[in-house]
């Protein structure tokens, strides 16, 4: 294929641009699987690879984006053949290795994953990394020792991408859902996936972190980090655990030891990026069955072009938005 395709073009060489620009295939870095691009999504490492100083990009010119769904157009690696559907998210990708705001990709096998079946490649771009994320720390929650009944669990964040899916996940599995957020307006939103109770972010972090607090939640999941974070922790029941995969909030943790020798919290790292293929595959599986919310639409904000991107990159690191924006390619 020598015809030229559209792709998203980060440049720092002169002034920083964020277009799109046209490609050929001898422009994509080697990888063994040659996969046309059907969806991406913009998650925050996106909207900050679309920005000087975002401390993401580390070489120029880049194509970002660090989820794709799409179809394999040639594969060097006999799992995957011309046809197969298949997702890819995280590892290099969108980091280091051209990523998905592109018609077309060329990446590793290795960071491939077969759509499961259940999931249209729509759908598994509208779950994204976001989505896998949420999942994850839902899992983690579940091995170390959630269950049913024992009281009501926080999500933090709650209109955000992790926190959005993690509402709906959980409210699916019959847990007792709080959802804390800044966004009033975004209280209708909340009930619809799931929450029983919405609180302010307030109700989380008042301004004081205090070495223990009243025990409000039996576990959480918290993409905010930081110094709500560690007010949380003081608040978790006995033997309770935090998922913790953000830091919108900072990535200082100002805390205690005292959540954890007096009350056995554990304080759970969620990393979505690294996470070994059979657990990724296990993740995505149960996302297409048990964990899939009843209507996915409801969690897109906006489906965009890519020639949309530009404009629309930023919106996460206002805090404009809420749930995903789908781009389709």
């Amino acid at each position: 294929m020598t015809e030229k395709f559209n792709a998203l073009i980060v440049d720092d060489t002169n002034d920083f641009v964020v277009e799109v620009r046209q490609l050929t295939l001898a422009d994509l870095p080697a990888g063994d699987v040659l996969i046309k691009v059907a969806y991406s999504s913009i998650n925050y490492k996106d909207s900050l690879a679309s920005i000087p100083n975002g401390n993401i990009v580390t070489s120029y010119p880049f194509v970002p984006g660090i989820d794709l769904a799409g179809v394999v157009v040639s594969s060097e690696d006999p799992r995957y053949k011309e046809g197969d559907e298949v997702i890819a998210t995280s590892y290099a990708i969108g980091v280091s290795h051209f990523g998905g705001f592109s018609e077309y990709a060329r990446i590793s096998a290795e960071w491939i994953v077969p759509l499961p079946a259940g999931l249209s490649m729509k759908e598994a771009m509208t779950i994204g990394t976001a989505g896998f994320t949420a999942a994850l720390s839902v899992m983690r929650l579940e091995e170390n020792g959630l269950t049913l009944h024992k009281g009501k669990v926080l999500v933090t964040g709650a209109t955000g991408g992790v926190g959005s899916f993690a509402v709906s996940i959980l409210s699916k599995l019959g847990y007792d859902v709080e959802a804390s957020s800044g966004k009033e307006q975004e209280h209708a939103y909340l009930t619809q996936l799931g929450a029983k109770t919405i609180i302010s972010r307030e109700a989380v972090y008042d301004g004081k972190i205090r070495a223990l607090g009243q025990q409000n939640w039996v576990a959480a999941v918290d993409s905010v980090g930081g110094e709500p974070l560690a007010a949380l922790l003081s608040q978790i029941t006995y033997g309770g655990s935090v998922a913790s995969s953000g830091l919108t909030a900072g990535t200082n943790l100002p805390t205690s030891v005292f959540p954890f020798i007096l009350r056995g919290v554990n304080l759970l790292g969620i990393d979505s990026v690294f996470c070994p293929m059979e657990k990724r595959r296990q993740v995505w599986q149960r996302l297409a069955t048990n964990f899939k919310p009843t209507n996915l639409q409801d969690f897109i904000l906006e489906e965009i072009s890519l020639q949309q991107l530009p404009e629309k990159l930023p919106m996460l690191l206002k805090g404009q938005a809420r749930g995903r924006m789908l781009v389709k390619l």
